[in-house]
């Protein structure tokens, strides 16, 4: 690990100045991410912004939905009564990440930042384009079993290993940010950027900016949901894919559908083609049959990973007969 200076910000004014000033600077709160990668030297901040301290916790139910504070843990979200009730997908998603012990440290806006476990990322004596741009991505021809089939490109094929990110991007969520500009809200579908010919950029955040709260609305679709996670081992491991998936049905019918998937892309996957496969439809096996096979549409293996399609498919019409209540 690196030599580095610790700061505590008090207050968000303050923290903000003190990142923005340093291009090296980052922010840390529970620490369950950027310390793995400092000791491993793929993070190297000349200093870290202790923000624990900022008035960002809370979790505020209203009629239109709920807002998050970025410093609020991952257990107290998903075990919180109205999040449990009106967006099930999100407390599933938490509930099937990581263990009870980094739960109960790491905090909502540092796992939607988390980066991505790609061994070859991790490893410093590895080429890796996100790592060190122009160095090269060793997935591409090496063990790549774990890697994307949809969204990814030649400078780089990792997967975003956020279990939340996908509920969050299936039930329409905003991101809610400070920085040198002010405050702004960003919908969820826009926050990450897959990497093209810039994999070192991940979402739209610059520099210095913030995140203060997720915001999640209320609607029939929320509450409908339900969040699937296929992996190698029962716990403590990351997806090979994930569903999140949503559905609103009156009179027998399905008004409004979400499809999000993890595990398959650079960042979490919306299957827009699968939603629109759905509209109008029963909600029956053959309906989620036609949907799963619309959302595997334009992914492409490596060899290795090829099997991440047919499980997608599998994954996606499950999760679809979960949705909406029908379980």
């Amino acid at each position: 690990m690196n030599a580095f200076r610790y700061a505590r910000a008090n207050d968000v004014a303050s923290a903000l100045a003190t990142v923005a000033a340093d291009p090296k600077a980052k922010y840390v709160a529970g620490g369950t991410n950027v310390l793995d990668l400092m000791k491993e030297y793929v993070e190297q901040p000349s200093v870290l912004v202790d923000i624990t301290h900022l008035p960002l916790r809370g979790i505020d139910p209203a009629p239109h939905g709920v807002r998050i504070g970025a410093l609020a843990l991952m257990s107290d979200v998903a075990d919180h009564p109205a999040v449990a009730r009106d967006f099930p997908a999100v407390s599933q998603a938490l509930l099937l990440s990581a263990s009870p012990q980094l739960r109960n440290m790491a905090t909502i806006g540092g796992n939607i930042m988390q980066r991505t476990r790609c061994a070859y990322f991790r490893d410093a004596t590895q080429p890796c384009n996100k790592r060190a741009p122009g160095a090269g991505c060793a997935a591409l021809e090496g063990v790549n079993r774990q890697h994307a089939v949809v969204g990814g490109s030649d400078h780089c094929i990792c997967t975003h290993p956020s279990d939340l990110a996908v509920a969050l991007l299936a039930l329409d969520a905003v991101v809610h940010v400070r920085g040198r500009a002010g405050e702004r809200a960003i919908p969820f579908a826009s926050f990450y950027v897959l990497p093209g010919a810039t994999p070192q950029r991940e979402t739209v955040l610059e520099h210095g900016d913030l995140i203060a709260a997720v915001e999640l609305p209320a609607s029939p679709l929320a509450r409908g949901s339900y969040y699937l996670k296929v992996r190698d081992r029962a716990s403590y491991e990351f997806a090979l894919v994930s569903v999140a998936a949503a559905l609103d049905v009156a009179g027998g019918r399905i008004r409004a559908a979400r499809v999000a998937l993890g595990g398959v892309a650079p960042a979490p996957w919306r299957a827009h083609d699968a939603e629109a496969a759905l509209a109008g439809k029963r909600p029956d096996a053959a309906a989620f049959a036609a949907a799963a096979q619309a959302a595997t549409h334009g992914m492409r293996g490596r060899g290795q990973n090829d099997f991440k399609i047919a499980l997608a498919r599998r994954a996606v019409a499950r999760a679809l007969a979960h949705a909406g209540g029908a379980a």
